[in-house]
């Protein structure tokens, strides 16, 4: 039986993603994270990572975080998008979708200071994203491609650096990470 194109889109990651979506995504990672770190409850790790797990497999379409912000939030900010490519961002959600799967694992082997460690090294990863638009993911994935871990092919804006720079020195939005 042939999949829907509707069910194709649904577990799609889109091919640009607004950065201002990503910023905020990755506020309320902060916040999880956050939390976490002051309460020691591993419980509040389980939304992390179904939040990354989601995001991973079909981008904001089933993260109640991402929905929020993308329904929500992001329509009532003003100003235009700004795109930036996915495959970057996805890369980066896939990261965090590790550290919070180590994050559950450590958790459930007792190994709380671990746990501890790896969501303090993605609190950081996501509030430099939150408050900066700096997303580490995506600098590793641009490194990776550089080196050619990441075929270009993955994502050719990316790997075509001076139509980035190009875009970046007429102020257009979009520096592809």
């Amino acid at each position: 039986m042939p999949v829907s194109s509707a069910t194709e889109r649904r577990f799609a990651f889109p091919e640009t993603v607004d950065e201002r979506a990503a910023r905020l995504v990755a506020t309320g990672v902060t916040a999880l994270g956050l939390t976490y770190l002051a309460t020691g409850r591993a419980l509040v790790l389980l939304p992390l990572l179904y939040g990354f797990a989601a995001r991973v497999v079909a981008g904001p379409h089933f993260s109640p975080l991402a929905l929020v912000v993308t329904r929500v939030v992001v329509p009532r900010l003003a100003g235009p998008a700004r795109p930036v490519p996915g495959p970057p961002k996805r890369f980066a959600q896939t990261i965090g979708l590790a550290c919070a799967t180590v994050a559950v694992a450590a958790e459930v082997l007792a190994l709380g200071g671990l746990a501890t460690a790896v969501i303090a090294v993605l609190v950081v990863a996501a509030t430099l994203e939150a408050a900066f638009g700096l997303c580490l993911g995506c600098v590793i994935f641009g490194w990776l491609q550089r080196v050619g871990v990441i075929p270009a092919s993955v994502c050719e804006h990316c790997a075509d650096i001076r139509s980035r720079l190009a875009a970046a020195s007429v102020g257009t939005p979009g520096r592809g990470d």
